[in-house]
């Protein structure tokens, strides 16, 4: 017997075996009414009046629908009312400016946009068939009572599309279809020893790699989902404290931001054994891991994947032969990417770049061909990233290969920023490299030659990139030059510009 994957198996599970459960606590600031605490059976209502309303405008199977959304339960209820009922949702970064928004809508073919209330004024010139401010539930939701079309599942569909940056100045969209997500949430699951006990507290962007399945995992599994809009330490450890949060997703800046707070918390630090974090981007430094175990009291979880794996590839979790190591001992096996996760394979070529073979590898990308082929040739996944194998299987990522930096758990395109930056008159060459940096895994390093006669400062040109691009995209710092050494073909080799910054690492990545 073969029963077709799909989305909608998490929420039905959730609503039919944990129905009168609070499935959702929605951010009680925000500037749409928030949801408050909602069970499971009513997330699954919402979703299926979500698809409703869908049939009501014409929306049809496999057509597209985009938010622009901080997290919220309206975004993670569109995940199963949206992609659950056979459309495709595409969650897009709310940290991009609006030209950026324009295209990713535009070229994703998105007929429906739905614009989150704090940046509607910003996103007022990006438009769309049928283009929502959310906060009207009558915009998103049809009548109670009122049946969804009924879509026949196909495993193989797009059901979502994730932009990502690239090695291309324009984000490229990733298809991930319904198997990707059903192996990637029940493969990180079974991982991270999920269990209807736990509570997640949605620390990760949910338009990042959706929120790295979890949205999926946790409502299969029953797990309560505290939903927190905007990330402070203080706030992370008192929602934990309040609602008994167990685990929760995070880039290496959210790690130091905890770490931060909780020097200045009053009494126990909560969740004190019995909070995971799971850490992915760019792993922190070792004394930040150990510092996790021994000023938190969590348990530190390391994982490798990319928005084109859906993303889970490797996790690396302490293990009982690491039980009687010190703790800055069992952290330096941590910063590794880990392990293979279930049902991944992974090579490497005679360069060095890590391949994998997976169920949770994208179909392709959308409206790029050429890309698709590239990224899947001699059927493996190119990752870009260059690593090593141990004897023991464990992937350590020692180079990143694609012009990409991984800044606060952000993609971002060096090309993109190098092509701001070329467009300011005084300047004449740029490179933009990621260096290390403690808080972010790495920053951004722009190395620049000013044009003869020409004049700008560091400030001059972050705040250029700052106009021209989302903020987070910006150098935060500049390093003139008087010229950049190249190649006899006139090729800049990044990896000899970030090597005297990487020296003391060992690698090229954070």
């Amino acid at each position: 017997m073969l029963v077709q994957f799909q989305i909608a198996d998490f929420i039905d599970r959730a609503a039919g075996v944990y129905g009168d459960r609070i499935g959702v606590v929605d951010e009680p600031d925000q500037p749409a009414p928030s949801h408050g605490e909602v069970t499971y059976r009513e997330i699954a209502a919402r979703a299926k009046r979500q698809a409703a309303k869908l049939d009501e405008l014409g929306i049809g199977f496999g057509e597209r629908v985009a938010v622009v959304s901080h997290n919220s339960a309206r975004l993670l209820t569109s995940f199963f009312g949206v992609a659950g009922h056979g459309r495709v949702l595409v969650p897009v970064n709310f940290r991009l400016r609006p030209d950026e928004v324009s295209y990713i809508v535009e070229h994703s073919g998105a007929r429906m946009l739905l614009v989150d209330p704090e940046i509607a004024d910003e996103l007022a010139d990006v438009t769309a068939e049928f283009k929502y401010v959310i906060g009207n539930d009558d915009d998103i939701y049809a009548a109670e009572g009122v049946e969804p079309k009924p879509w026949t599942p196909d495993e193989n569909a797009t059901a979502t599309i994730n932009y990502t940056s690239g090695t291309t100045a324009r984000p490229k969209g990733v298809q991930i279809t319904h198997r990707n997500i059903w192996v990637n949430a029940v493969t990180f699951g079974l991982h991270a020893g999920v269990t209807d006990r736990d509570v997640y507290l949605h620390t990760l962007p949910m338009f990042h790699a959706n929120g790295w399945g979890m949205p999926f995992a946790m409502a299969g599994l029953g797990v309560p989902q505290v939903v927190i809009r905007k990330i402070d330490g203080a706030e992370i450890l008192r929602r934990v404290e309040e609602h008994g949060v167990t685990v929760m997703c995070a880039a290496p800046a959210v790690v130091a931001a905890v770490l931060e707070a909780a020097a200045d918390w009053e009494g126990e630090i909560p969740g004190r054994d019995k909070v995971r974090i799971i850490v992915a981007g760019a792993p922190p430094p070792t004394k930040t891991v150990a510092r996790v175990e021994q000023e938190l009291g969590w348990e530190f979880i390391q994982i490798y994947g990319l928005t084109e794996t859906s993303p889970l590839l490797t996790i690396n979790r302490t293990r009982a032969e690491w039980d009687d190591l010190d703790p800055e001992a069992r952290a330096s096996k941590l910063v590794r990417a880990g392990a293979p996760a279930v049902g991944v394979r992974l090579s490497t070529d005679a360069a060095g770049e890590v391949l994998a073979r997976s169920n949770v590898v994208l179909e392709g990308y959308w409206q790029n061909p050429d890309e698709t082929e590239r990224c899947l040739a001699d059927d493996w996944f190119h990752t870009g990233d260059g690593g090593v194998i141990g004897d023991d299987g464990y992937l350590t990522i020692q180079d990143r290969k694609k012009d990409v930096i991984i800044t606060g758990g952000e993609n971002v395109s060096s090309i993109e920023v190098e092509d701001v930056l070329f467009s300011h008159p005084a300047v004449q060459e740029v490179a933009v490299i990621g260096v290390p940096s403690e808080k972010w895994g790495e920053t951004i390093k722009a190395l620049v030659v000013l044009a003869p006669d020409e004049h700008a400062t560091e400030a001059d040109l972050i705040a250029w990139c700052k106009d021209r691009a989302a903020g987070y995209k910006a150098p935060t710092s500049i390093e003139f030059r008087d010229e950049l050494a190249r190649t006899a073909t006139g090729k800049l080799q990044k990896f000899k510009l970030r090597a005297p910054y990487w020296e003391a690492q060992g690698k090229q990545i954070n």
